[in-house]
C-alpha cells in the first residue's frame, strides 16, 4: 500500500472517531428538553447543575429533566422525587446554600431567590402521581 493511501485510510480513520465522539454532544447541546436519570452519566454531568447534582436525594425514585424555552431565553433543570412532598432537607439545604424564600411566588409553589435575579429555584408539591419537583430556571438577558 502506498504512503498516500495509508494516509488517506488513517485520516479517515480520525475524522471518523472525532465524529463518533463529538455526535453525542452535538446533540445534547442542542437539544430543546432532555429526561434522564443519575446513571446516564453523559447527560447528568453535562446537563445538572451543582446546586441539583449536591441536593438531598429524599426518596429512592427520582429523575433529572432539562428543557431550552427559546421563546423568554431561559434553561430549566429540574428534579423530580417520587413519592414524597416532605419539603424540610430540601429547604435546609436551600437556606444553608444562600437562597431565601420568597413572599409570594408566580405559580403554586415555594419560590426561592439567591444572589443572582436571573436564577430562580422553585419547590412544586405535585399529586399526580406524588411527587417533589425543584426547578432551577436561568433567564438569559435579551
Amino acid at each position: 500500500m502506498s504512503k498516500r493511501i495509508k494516509f488517506l485510510v488513517i485520516f479517515i480513520v480520525l475524522v471518523g472517531g472525532l465524529v463518533a465522539y463529538f455526535t453525542p454532544v452535538i446533540k445534547m447541546e442542542l437539544a430543546e428538553s432532555a429526561q434522564y436519570t443519575e446513571n446516564d452519566k453523559r447527560e447528568y454531568n453535562f446537563y445538572t447543575p451543582e446546586l441539583l447534582k449536591k441536593m438531598p436525594r429524599i426518596a429512592e425514585q427520582y429523575d433529572f429533566h432539562f428543557a431550552n424555552i427559546s421563546g423568554p431565553a431561559a434553561h430549566i433543570y429540574s428534579v423530580t422525587f417520587y413519592g414524597t412532598h416532605d419539603t424540610s432537607k430540601i429547604d435546609d439545604y436551600l437556606s444553608s446554600n444562600g437562597y431565601k424564600k420568597q413572599q409570594s411566588c408566580n405559580i403554586e409553589a415555594d419560590c426561592w431567590q439567591a444572589g443572582d435575579p436571573q436564577a430562580e429555584i422553585t419547590v412544586s408539591k405535585l399529586e399526580s402521581p406524588e411527587s417533589l419537583q425543584v426547578s432551577l430556571s436561568e433567564n438569559f438577558p435579551e
